[in-house]
């Protein structure tokens, strides 16, 4: 067996307090997930077929055999999973698991470079990719050489259709890791966060049972990729474990979730403030929509009861971490206040601290912290003490509690940019931009924007004798699209002669967010 993810997880002392839910020691969570009392009801909704409990479950054990037997996987060998929210992605994670295997999954648009860090630090050495991105995959694995057997989702069906026989589950304990998911913080040195086979039914029993009550009769949509873990949970993890189907959204886009709400008669959409504000803006009838969740950025309540007016829909608004897994407050549609994210999640506990890590009264703003049945354990990382402390997970949000208990959104507590609910590090954007000739020097902060809650803006001072105009402005953007995922380029780009500075030279972020306030 490889040990590796638990070899290098923090330090016992290190983790959080856990909230523990009662599972079986012994416990492989995509086996727990596949052998519901629903074989042969549908499941995965896809553009050209439909399968069934049942046939996702072969498909899965299919993959396991060719991962196990063709690739030489081993229980607890790290597996990429690289690829767009479609039914062989969806197949894939499930087969990883049930072989043993560790998940990494990775959003579509990320670029070699990126991938190299995430390969690295993992020390990934399978992959299952989609064909239209295996460029990339095998430009990173030349220069991260460990990552040794890949194969692309079409050769890997091929594989698997010409096995024969199913696949025993491996005997994974609860305490085993199932995933590492990797999040991006403000320095752009990636995180991976670590979570086990319990924690990955631990989000379905408290989120997914408690607030929003799924049953066999709903349809899942998302429009958050599955490396994401809100995307995971939302779109694959809760409709699996109450019986429900989902519909996978494998390009994003406006049209395309429209499409996919009606063909399928979608009755659980979740998505980003961002969606919502479109789907207001061009008010497209949704008659099957019962149930509606927005994380990723921060709903403004003037959206929240725009919706309930026009659809007589109240969303579920809530936050969640990376590290957390998935959301941890949030509230029942009946019992929600718009604006607030609600109240900790039945099975977790949050506060808003001061300094001391002491709660603060109501209406005082501080930080938040939250504890419960799941909780950060990053993968050999230093940053493990900053995000633990006492025992509590401590977000980096700002937040105030309400004389009832509810959880109002202040302000992050650090630079990261929260762009229609994608996470995004100003240094990575900065290293990009400082990659070009342009560009003597540059910083990146978030700019507020009415259609995607915030976007990157870059203010950028050129060499002497280079003139700044729309030509580069377009230039600088192309850039940097060509070298990290595209969605991170920055949408406003300003020259100035000169970038704020302390009087010891460190740059003034807080000036330049000020210029766009």
């Amino acid at each position: 067996m490889d040990t590796f993810a638990r070899d290098n997880l923090p330090p016992r002392e290190q983790w959080p307090k856990l909230l523990e839910l009662d599972y079986p020691e012994q416990l492989n969570a995509a086996s727990e997930l596949l052998s519901g009392p629903w074989a042969d009801r549908p499941c995965i909704l896809g553009d050209d077929e439909t399968w069934t409990f049942a046939e996702l479950r072969s498909r899965a054990e299919a993959i396991a055999r060719v991962l196990v037997d063709d690739m030489g996987l081993i229980p607890g060998n790290r597996v990429l999973l690289h690829g767009y929210n479609d039914p062989q992605l969806i197949a894939s994670w499930f087969g990883v698991l049930l072989a043993g295997g560790v998940a990494v999954a990775t959003m579509p648009m990320l670029r070699a470079g990126e991938l190299v860090k995430v390969i690295s630090r993992a020390q990934v050495s399978h992959g299952l990719v989609d064909a239209r991105l295996a460029g990339e995959v095998a430009a990173a694995a030349e220069r991260e050489p460990v990552l040794r057997s890949v194969l692309t989702f079409d050769q890997l069906a091929e594989r698997a259709e010409a096995g024969a026989g199913g696949f025993e589950p491996v005997a994974t304990s609860r305490d085993d890791v199932a995933l590492i998911a990797f999040t991006s913080g403000t320095t752009g040195v990636p995180k991976g966060c670590v979570h086990f086979h319990r924690d990955v039914l631990a989000i379905c029993d408290t989120f997914a049972r408690e607030i929003l009550d799924p049953s066999p009769d709903d349809v899942f949509t998302g429009t958050a990729p599955l490396a994401f873990t809100f995307g995971l949970g939302v779109l694959v993890l809760f409709p699996m474990r109450f019986g429900a189907s989902l519909a996978p959204i494998a390009a994003p886009g406006m049209d395309r979730v429209v499409e996919t709400v009606r063909r399928h008669g979608v009755t659980t959409l979740a998505t980003a403030p961002t969606t919502y504000r479109a789907l207001l803006r061009d008010a497209p009838d949704l008659p099957s929509l019962r149930t509606c969740i927005s994380a990723g950025e921060p709903l403004p309540a003037g959206v929240a009861q725009a919706w309930h007016e026009r659809t007589g829909i109240r969303i579920v608004d809530g936050i969640g971490s990376t590290e957390m897994l998935h959301i941890f407050i949030a509230a029942r549609a009946e019992d929600s206040k718009f604006g607030s994210v609600g109240t900790p999640v039945p099975g977790y506990e949050a506060m808003v601290a001061g300094p001391d890590m002491q709660p603060l009264p109501p209406g005082e703003v501080g930080r938040l912290a939250v504890r419960g049945p799941t909780g950060c354990r990053y993968l050999a990382d230093p940053r493990q003490t900053e995000y633990v402390v006492n025992g509590w997970n401590v977000t980096g949000d700002a937040f105030r509690v309400d004389e009832d208990g509810y959880f109002w959104f202040e302000a992050r507590n650090d630079d990261l940019i929260i762009s229609s609910g994608y996470n995004i590090s100003p240094f990575e954007v900065e290293s990009a931009l400082l990659e070009h000739d342009a560009v003597a020097e540059c910083a990146v902060v978030a700019a507020p924007d009415e259609a995607r809650g915030h976007v990157v803006k870059a203010f950028v001072v050129l060499p002497e004798g280079v003139g700044g105009d729309d030509a580069l402005v377009e230039e600088l953007q192309t850039h940097v699209k060509h070298r990290i995922a595209p969605y991170k380029y920055p949408r406003r780009v300003e020259f100035l002669d000169a970038l704020p500075k302390t009087p010891t030279g460190k740059l003034q972020r807080s000036a330049l967010r000020a210029r766009e306030a």
